[in-house]
């Protein structure tokens, strides 16, 4: 009974209810906060994804599209997401260093404003990679902001509270973010 129950187990994703994946890739956006900017004692930083170097974000969709003969995504899944202290970083060796509880980043839409919740970590330590919880859900983008999702349309927010000793450090931070997204059909 205990081989058949395994057996049904393993093959349950051969018969998913879900489209085919398309397109899977990694996606990596850098991201710098200095501890002379921190506000109201949070530490913020803010990038368009379109200006990432190489415009990685951008290579993922057009080879998603690709993938789907031209069509877009009919959604996009956020399968895991990272941050890590990066290389460059002075004044600091560690993101306990830099953040003191629940860091979150977001997705903030071009014209609309609307902002979307990436993921989240609670008082991330050591450099990283540091594995946030996933939050974002493409399903839930009403379609013009979906339209703007696909296009990169969208800044990436990185934002947390300063550890009580980030503002007196002199600190310039390198985070770097990266994103595993799933196209579907």
């Amino acid at each position: 009974m205990n081989r058949l129950f395994l057996l049904l187990l393993c093959a349950l994703p051969l018969f998913g209810c879900g489209d085919p994946v398309s397109y899977s890739a990694p996606v990596g956006i850098n991201l710098k906060a200095k501890s002379s900017d921190t506000a109201n004692g949070t530490v913020t930083s803010q990038k368009g994804i379109e200006t990432e170097s190489g415009n990685p974000f951008k290579v993922f969709v057009d080879e998603g599209r690709e993938e789907l003969d031209g069509k877009s995504p009919s959604s996009v899944e956020l399968t895991r997401l990272t941050l890590t202290l990066g290389a460059q970083s002075t004044g600091v060796s560690s993101l306990s260093e830099v953040f003191n509880g629940r860091v979150e980043v977001l997705f903030l839409m071009d014209e609309s404003h609307n902002t979307y919740a990436a993921g989240h970590v609670d008082s991330p330590t050591g450099s990283g990679p540091v594995e946030l919880e996933v939050d974002f859900d493409s399903e839930a983008l009403p379609a013009a902001d979906y339209t703007r999702f696909l296009d990169g349309k969208f800044d990436v927010v990185l934002r947390g509270p300063a550890a009580s000793t980030f503002v007196s450090k002199g600190a310039e931070v390198d985070l770097q973010t990266t994103f595993s997204f799933t196209a579907f059909e």
